[in-house]
């Protein structure tokens, strides 16, 4: 995961994002669908959900002035320095199985998560 240097020069450890490749193929996919193409990807943390915090991923064309800009491989990834605590180590995954299909969220800083898998405490 590159570092934008431009964006996050201010900032202390920023955090490691990672996305696995099927999660990166289903995001581009996403793009392509939603003609959001050269966007960047929007990863963060809000409160709500049914264990007190949720995920949130959106397309973005541009950073806002505090942010840390990520990229891994040719995806850019904005996350503002509020969620940088809760994101620190976390890794998304996209599965699409008989079973369930969405994005998995593996995050080392959950104490617990609900069975939705996008809501965390």
């Amino acid at each position: 995961m590159e570092i934008n240097k431009e964006h996050s020069a201010n900032k202390e450890n920023p955090t490691v994002l990672t996305l696995t490749p099927s999660a990166i193929e289903k995001i581009k996919s996403m793009m392509a669908k939603e003609g959001k193409e050269g966007q960047a990807l929007r990863v963060g943390v809000k409160t709500g959900g049914c264990a007190g915090l949720s995920y949130e991923l959106r397309f973005q064309k541009s950073p806002y002035e505090n942010d840390i800009v990520l990229k891994q491989g040719d995806l850019e990834i904005f996350v503002n320095p509020e969620s940088l605590s809760f994101l620190q180590g976390i890794q998304i995954d996209y599965v699409d199985t008989l079973k369930e299909s969405g994005f998995k969220y593996r995050n080392p800083n959950a104490k617990s998560s609900c069975g939705c898998g996008t809501s965390f405490s």
